[in-house]
């Protein structure tokens, strides 16, 4: 996921809205207790994620792949004040964890989080959503996309992560997660009823308008 300057990336964050007390302390809980931190959101794309939510004022947020949590409150944030955010993750051991760190934030009320398989619990879902944050296995990246684009309403937004996937998309010999990846890149970007922007931060982040109902 190195994929900006280090020197260059600890300036951002420096230069970059602190996070507040629960999130440094997510983020120091994820690296020292969870498997695979590598998988939390972090500082600089979390402030991120959280001015997105912002500037669009979402009623309904959807996320899939909850991991620790930290995205969840990151977008959370930016809920309008009789929003509702739904996310959605399959490991079950996480969850007593997750579920302590919404109690924390007070958001626990506005937060509905789902165990499970998201291909099985997206479509049982009724929309809109204004906003849509894909982070999950990146085999599925396609598939997700597929479902939750007929629930984003015109000019609503979707996110996905790890579409630089450390760097591996510009590889020869790509392997099944970098080619499902590049797959997806490739199909947002042909698809007529979004508008993208694929951001080089972190480990890249695709931004999605929706412009064609």
């Amino acid at each position: 996921m190195d994929i900006t300057a280090p020197d260059i990336n600890r300036y951002a964050e420096e230069h970059t809205a602190q996070e507040s007390l629960l999130l440094q302390k997510i983020n120091r809980d994820t690296h020292a207790k969870v498997l695979m931190p590598r998988m939390l959101s972090g500082h600089l794309q979390g402030r991120l994620l959280a001015m997105i939510s912002h500037m669009i004022r979402p009623k309904r947020i959807l996320e899939i792949g909850t991991f620790t949590g930290y995205s969840t409150l990151c977008l959370a944030e930016g809920l309008a004040p009789d929003g509702h955010l739904v996310t959605i993750d399959i490991n079950e051991e996480l969850e007593d964890r997750v579920r302590g760190y919404f109690r924390e934030s007070g958001m626990e009320a506005v937060i509905d989080y789902r165990i499970g398989n998201a291909l099985e619990i997206i479509p049982t879902l009724t929309g809109p959503f204004d906003l849509v944050f894909i982070d999950a296995d990146k085999e599925n990246y396609q598939r997700y996309y597929d479902f939750v684009v007929n629930l984003v309403p015109l000019g609503g937004y979707i996110l996905a992560d790890n579409v630089l996937w450390s760097g591996k998309v510009l590889d020869e010999k790509p392997d099944k997660d970098t080619r499902a990846i590049r797959t997806f890149n490739q199909y947002v970007k042909q698809d007529h009823r979004v508008e993208c922007l694929l951001l080089p931060v972190r480990d890249g982040i695709m931004l999605m308008r929706k412009v064609v109902p």
